[in-house]
């Protein structure tokens, strides 16, 4: 099958970038949202972003329009229904997922492919709401997608394998690098990625070192871009938490299980820079200090 036509659902932080992403590289692309407010705010967020990449000279403002014009924002999900690819990029919640699927396997042209954009979640289970197994798969995108160059693409184990390299070759038209992966919690990158950050938790609760000194060493020791704190403010103390237990309960494994402080700033709402607070405090963003409150 070839790619012509593409549907995201979902105008968010993923959403978004899914779609416009999807548009700079010349496919139509049918953007969806579940009311007008939440549809403005993404596409005005794609906006912004095709306008600073003309700014940075990444995007010529003849490529921008031309980007923009291949956009068709809608509320309706009917009008997905000739779409050759539909990602879905909605709350990470099962039971919506399963939910969206269902309506829209009875909507869409049976031969299109489904993917989710979940970073966490079951494929296979979200497969089973629909009656097209063999073209239902993942596509894991990362944050911020117009600029990160990597896609996991999870296969379930009925998934055709003319499916996953019809996805393969999408990812590899935006442009991005993808890597193939199976559906087990996790995936490839927060397999790897969630125990290390729970365990930086867990050598701070036990006295290792200091928020920074921890952070310092592990951008200059292991040559990291951001240390494992200012990275787990970054994704969300409450998204990290979530992952963790989505882990714990497919695997079992104590490297998996979330650590007290790490519960204890979720209920307490320290989500991170989104909540202007975490293992740092983000009052002046530009100089960001430790919070000395999370360790007595």
């Amino acid at each position: 099958m070839e790619i012509r036509k593409v549907g995201v659902i979902g105008c968010g932080l993923m959403g978004s970038g899914i779609a416009q992403a999807s548009a700079m590289s010349g496919y139509a692309t049918v953007v969806g949202e579940v009311s007008q407010a939440l549809l403005e705010k993404g596409l005005s967020a794609i906006e912004k972003s095709l306008a600073k990449l003309v700014e940075k000279g990444a995007l010529s403002s003849e490529q921008k329009t031309a980007s923009t014009a291949r956009l068709t924002p809608t509320l309706r999900l009917e009008d997905f229904s000739d779409c050759d690819l539909v990602i879905e990029a909605i709350i990470e919640n099962l039971d919506r997922k399963k939910e969206l699927f269902g309506k829209l396997d009875a909507i869409v042209k049976p031969e299109a492919i489904f993917a989710s954009n979940t970073s966490s979640l079951s494929v296979t289970e979200m497969m089973t709401a629909t009656q097209r197994a063999p073209r239902f798969l993942g596509l894991h995108f990362f944050n911020p997608v117009p600029l990160m160059k990597l896609v996991e693409v999870v296969r379930t184990v009925v998934t055709d394998p003319a499916a996953v390299q019809v996805a393969l070759d999408f990812a590899r038209r935006l442009g991005k690098t993808p890597v193939l992966t199976s559906d087990r919690a996790g995936f490839i990158v927060n397999r790897l990625l969630v125990p290390y950050l729970l365990d930086a938790i867990r050598a701070l609760e036990e006295g290792f070192g200091t928020i920074e000194d921890i952070d310092q060493g592990m951008k200059l020791g292991c040559n990291h871009p951001m240390g494992p704190f200012t990275l787990l403010d970054f994704v969300g103390i409450d998204t990290t938490y979530y992952i963790a237990e989505i882990l714990f309960n497919e695997y079992r494994e104590k490297r998996f299980a979330p650590p007290p402080l790490l519960k204890r700033m979720v209920l307490a709402g320290l989500y991170g820079r989104k909540t202007g607070k975490g293992f740092y405090d983000y009052t002046d963003p530009k100089s960001p200090l430790p919070n000395k409150a999370l360790i007595g």
